[in-house]
């Protein structure tokens, strides 16, 4: 079933040339069914290719989904086109008052900057607070799922001494879980993050449920008992070619990365990388919809968050 976008959005075009079905307002309008009500912040500055990335993983769904996306008002990134973000974006002020069967909140190149000293901080604690009552349930992603793990539960990220990246084996621990349906007992997943988080600090939280992680790449995917949080640092919704742009960019920079680990053929950046995550991808995201929004939130909208 496909999902719906504003009109005009550049995701259209992409996402329909790889034959997922898109829905325009105009014709979402004259459909008689309850749509699922999903919001994504997006954080990171490349917003149009995050945006096409997450709505390529949200498109194969039981039911029509009305995606909003998200900016920050306190903070105004200056390497994206304003106009796509007058156009696309809206502001917490205009959804504060709604309620959203679904959220995700991306991850941000953040990861050496204090929490308490990012730009939007405070902004993003106050939306963290507010998808308490009014979000069924929240998908926190990579950066966004260790600011989120700090500011619920006050676990601290450590740091590596060089950035993790490239694509690694992860083991499913709730091999019963319905988020895990259809997956193999080992996924491959891309990993791009200099922080981590340990599997004593996640074990120490009675809240929280471990539910896959990585020989190398460590605690992978954490939920809350009530299944109304998830915690993702891997991105499984990557393209093929996102690890290789993050690291000729790294390159340009003067920063001399390792090469991503199990990425380029013979560790060859001149070789195309081969995809071997896509699968376990969409099932990440398929799942988390399907079982975690859609079979679980209520049908009247509003009743969100009420107990």
């Amino acid at each position: 079933m496909p999902i719906k976008i504003q009109d005009s959005l550049p995701a259209q075009a992409i996402l329909e040339n790889e034959n997922i079905f898109v829905m325009t307002e105009f014709r979402a309008m004259h459909q008689d069914i309850r749509p699922l009500n999903v919001l994504i912040l997006n954080l990171m500055p490349t917003k149009e290719v995050t945006e096409t990335q997450l709505l390529r993983k949200l498109s194969n769904s039981p039911l029509q989904v009305n995606i909003e996306l998200l900016q920050t008002a306190s903070y105004t990134p200056t390497h994206v086109d304003s106009t796509h973000l007058a156009s696309f974006y809206t502001t917490f002020d205009k959804v504060k008052d709604r309620k959203f069967d679904g959220m995700i909140i991306t991850g941000a190149p953040l990861e050496r900057v204090n929490y308490e000293d990012v730009a939007y901080w405070d902004e993003l604690c106050a939306i963290m607070k507010w998808t308490e009552t009014h979000v069924h349930c929240t998908y926190y992603l990579c950066w966004g799922a260790y600011a989120a793990l700090y500011y619920f539960y006050g676990i601290r990220n450590k740091f590596y001494d060089e950035k993790l990246s490239g694509i690694y084996s992860h083991r499913v621990i709730k091999p019963t879980s319905p988020l895990f349906r259809g997956f193999d007992d080992i996924f491959y997943a891309p990993q791009s993050r200099e922080i981590y988080v340990t599997h004593e600090q996640i074990a120490n939280i009675d809240e929280l449920e471990l539910m896959a992680d990585s020989d190398e790449a460590g605690v992978t995917i954490v939920k809350t008992q009530d299944s109304r949080k998830f915690f993702v640092t891997c991105h499984a919704e990557y393209d093929a070619d996102t690890l290789a742009n993050e690291y000729k960019r790294d390159l340009e920079k003067g920063i001399e990365p390792q090469i991503p680990k199990n990425y380029f053929p013979d560790d060859d950046p001149t070789k195309p990388p081969i995809v071997k995550w896509r699968s376990a991808g969409q099932l990440l995201y398929t799942n988390w919809l399907n079982y975690y929004v859609y079979q679980s939130t209520p049908y009247e909208i509003n009743s969100i968050g009420s107990k």
